[in-house]
């Protein structure tokens, strides 16, 4: 007699949709192998290979990189304290900034010793208002305190980069941009971290151009940029990209002068934000895709803009554009839809479709934040609204169409 168990069996989900994917193939394993051929894994060619090419890519002088984005950030600002050319740019300074974030962006300006200011943000774009900057600057009573603007090119979209360079030269700012999402989005036809002094880039493995771990910051300072390198190597003296004392020669420390070795001598306080070999590996790997990569991404968005516009009613789809790289399929809950965004991620998730919030106001609704809530409650509509109702799915590059068609489907099935 067949055996009948006495627990009801869940219907197995069709399909997974996931938010991000990273899919080792041929050339990937190649660039792994390459490494371990060699014989070194900590920094040495790999790393300054990518640096070279990334840095040709956004169309900066230098690039340095570091083992996140957050780490970059940290770095980042941490060199502009150091450098006697940015007097403003010191602890306990203030930072303009968006509360619409990935909170890494708001943690490096606290680590770094300054203190974030949120300025409301575009409720398309997701990007920081310039003239909510300009507005805020004109009454405050200390505008000499302001040292950085930090425009976040958030889920891909630019943010308004001549104006905001403009209210920055006339209030003596500094502006490093928040590129983590953005790896190939163009502003007037510029890459986005070519827009101000320096900017700052994530390779996280959801990102468009992926490496597991990495961050990256471009430059065209070059002084800036030796800095960087001095500080994330615990503030040792040499900022050489590739070492040449194997070779004989030292720029720092001549033979005659005696045995000294600047890899052990720091003139800097400084941090280990040092990566391997294999992260820059996949890096070079993924940079040679970067044009295809995000040509699918784009045509993703078009597809699903073109399918799921019937929902306009109760859904905000993202602004299609073929100057944006996109991160994730951006949809914001409309004030009058019928349905709830956790309503429509529960269901989503049920049908193997994963999803994420889109942040959340940092201010107001980030636990490690709440001394700042009771200042910045009510006071930022946009990205209170948008933390509240906005969510994002994946658009990236391993979609098919049949994974599109059926993510059209399950939105079909929830909401007609």
């Amino acid at each position: 007699m067949e055996k009948h168990s006495s627990k009801v069996k869940k219907n197995p989900v069709q399909r997974r949709v996931a938010v991000g994917d990273f899919q080792i193939d041929l050339e990937e394993k190649a660039a792994i192998n390459e490494v371990l051929d060699a014989g070194r894994i900590s920094e040495w060619k790999k790393v300054a290979e990518f640096e070279k090419l990334f840095a040709d890519y956004i169309n900066t002088e230098c690039c340095v990189a570091v083992n996140s984005g957050t780490s970059a950030l940290i770095v980042g600002m941490s060199a502009l304290i150091n450098d006697f050319r940015f007097p403003k740019v010191k602890k306990g300074s203030k930072v303009i900034t968006t509360p619409l974030t990935y909170i890494a962006t708001i943690n490096a300006i606290v680590l770094a010793g300054m203190e974030p200011v949120f300025i409301d943000v575009d409720l398309k774009r997701f990007s920081i208002l310039p003239q909510k900057i300009r507005e805020h600057l004109e009454n405050v009573n200390d505008p000499e305190n302001y040292s950085i603007i930090l425009p976040v090119h958030l889920m891909g979209y630019p943010c308004d980069m001549d104006e905001i360079n403009s209210i920055a030269v006339e209030y003596e700012m500094v502006v490093i941009e928040d590129s983590a999402q953005a790896h190939g989005s163009l502003y007037k036809g510029q890459k986005t971290g070519s827009l101000s002094l320096l900017s700052i880039f994530s390779f996280y493995i959801a990102h468009n151009i992926q490496a597991g771990e990495m961050g990256a910051v471009v430059t065209g300072d070059k002084v800036l940029a030796g800095l960087i390198r001095k500080l994330k190597a615990n503030g040792r003296v040499c900022d050489c990209s590739v070492c040449t004392r194997p070779n004989g020669y030292c720029p720092y420390f001549p033979q005659e002068d005696g045995d000294y070795d600047p890899r052990f001598v720091h003139d800097v306080i400084g941090y280990n934000f040092k990566i391997m070999e294999f992260e820059a590996a996949l890096g070079v790997s993924q940079l040679k895709k970067a044009d295809i990569i995000f040509e699918q991404r784009q045509n993703n968005v078009r597809f699903l803009n073109e399918h799921l516009n019937k929902y306009s009613d109760d859904l905000q789809l993202p602004e299609f554009s073929k100057n944006v790289s996109y991160l994730a399929y951006p949809i914001v809950v409309k004030e009058r839809s019928r349905f709830s965004r956790k309503y429509l991620r529960e269901k989503l998730e049920k049908n193997g479709i994963e999803s994420r919030p889109l942040f959340g106001c940092i201010p107001t609704r980030q636990p490690a934040y709440n001394y700042l809530k009771r200042e910045y409650e009510g006071k930022m509509p946009n990205a209170e609204y948008i933390g509240k109702n906005a969510f994002y799915i994946g658009c990236h590059q391993y979609l098919d169409q049949v994974d599109l068609k059926y993510i059209v489907a399950t939105f079909d099935m929830i909401l007609s």
